[in-house]
């Protein structure tokens, strides 16, 4: 028998940071950023993979006939697509470009198509937990205040994104048998081992820039990947979840005048 999980609260929880979103002034872009090349490789490589075409995977929960989860998967793509927007002006305020391609994005766009709800979640939420203590490492290990801020903001919304996919996997995941469930999982983390293998081979050198080692943030990501699998076989929703990933305090920046000259 499955599990219900009531997205109704998670809908609200989405609507919620529209709103707040909404409100919220932009980082102030023309203080510019001061980046070393190694560290602007790897947000040129984040902004592409954040700047993902979510119409299908909309399409893919309509379809699933849970009204509620799919509002929620609208306000989820929103979120993404702006992180991609604050990447790509943190890049323009470094003198840099956004890049146009790359090959395991690709390979991941063209098998899309093909992938059924379940493991497009799964994958989803392994890419979600690799990025955690990365943007974590970014908000913490550089120097630069414009780019500790928008890493500040993108892992806020990252802390939320991983127990609503936790959440919907348990749901999904407690209607199959107990010995689907379990290959599921140690499927799970095969995938999750994979993105952390080609995050270490990739950003390597990024992680000494921030002053983190290659193993720390494996270790973490580790930690963070033992909790999510907690919560997807855990007994009760995850309202708990929700509430237990705060929004990470912004770093303070002394107020920017944006008035004309001489006004």
């Amino acid at each position: 028998m499955g599990v219900e999980v009531d997205f109704r609260r998670w809908l609200a929880n989405f609507e919620a940071e529209a709103l707040r979103r909404a409100g919220e002034q932009d980082p102030a872009w023309e203080m510019g950023a001061r980046l070393d090349p190694v560290l602007i490789e790897t947000l040129r490589r984040f902004q592409f993979s954040e700047d993902t075409d979510n119409r299908l995977l909309i399409a893919k929960t309509v379809a699933a006939g849970d009204p509620e989860y799919a509002a929620a998967i609208v306000l989820f793509a929103a979120e993404e697509a702006n992180h991609g927007r604050l990447l790509d002006h943190l890049l323009a305020a470094a003198g840099s470009g956004r890049i146009t391609g790359h090959w395991a994005d690709a390979t991941f766009r063209r098998l899309r198509p093909a992938f059924g709800l379940r493991l497009e979640m799964m994958l989803i939420l392994a890419s979600e937990i690799v990025v955690l203590p990365f943007y974590a490492a970014i908000a913490d290990g550089v120097d630069d205040p414009l780019t500790a801020e928008v890493a500040a903001r993108i892992l806020a919304d990252e802390q939320r994104h991983v127990p609503f996919h936790c959440d919907w996997l348990r749901g999904c995941l407690a209607a199959s048998p107990p010995a689907f469930r379990a290959a599921a999982v140690v499927g799970w983390w095969f995938l999750a081992a994979g993105a952390t293998a080609m995050v270490v081979s990739d950003h390597g050198r990024t992680l000494t820039h921030l002053r983190t080692t290659r193993g720390r943030y494996a270790r973490d990501v580790f930690a963070h990947s033992r909790a999510a699998m907690a919560q997807v076989r855990a007994a009760d929703p995850g309202t708990a979840a929700l509430a237990g990933h705060p929004r990470r305090r912004l770093p303070t920046r002394p107020p920017v005048d944006r008035r004309p000259p001489g006004v």
